[in-house]
């Protein structure tokens, strides 16, 4: 991989992490699965098991109450291994309210993500994306 090659990969893949962010408010959940190779695995924040392959995932965030969300992403680091894999972390911070209510219902929750990319026909997707929370922050 050139220099070159190589900031263009970093780039797209992070542009990928803070669409994924974006997507995931908008609650366009068709286009945050897409996001995913179709084996993708998936573990929320708030952890539990692995949701596997695509339909899967889209599955699980339709399953979803509705609500109102802002994820706020920062501090995103990319390993480019080779022209066909890499790995990501990021920080998030997490707000989240019940559909139509502007007050958020709980704390803010700090985190982030660990990610492993395959980079496709179809661009850079995830094939893990590890969530993780470090805190849960009240500010009342």
């Amino acid at each position: 991989m050139t220099p070159i090659d190589r900031l263009l990969a970093e780039h797209e893949i992070s542009r990928l992490i803070t669409r994924f962010a974006l997507l995931n408010d908008a609650g366009d959940w068709a286009a945050v699965a897409a996001t995913f190779t179709a084996d993708g695995r998936f573990v929320r924040p708030a952890g539990g098991d692995a949701i596997v392959g695509r339909d899967d995932i889209l599955a699980s965030f339709t399953s979803r109450p509705p609500r109102k969300s802002c994820h706020l992403i920062t501090n995103i680091v990319v390993d480019i291994a080779n022209a066909n894999e890499a790995s990501a972390r990021c920080s998030m911070l997490l707000y989240t309210a019940p559909a139509g209510d502007a007050a958020a219902a709980s704390p803010a929750l700090i985190g982030g993500f660990r990610d492993k990319l395959i980079h496709t026909p179809d661009g850079w997707r995830f094939a893990e994306r590890a969530g993780f929370l470090d805190f849960k922050v009240d500010f009342k």
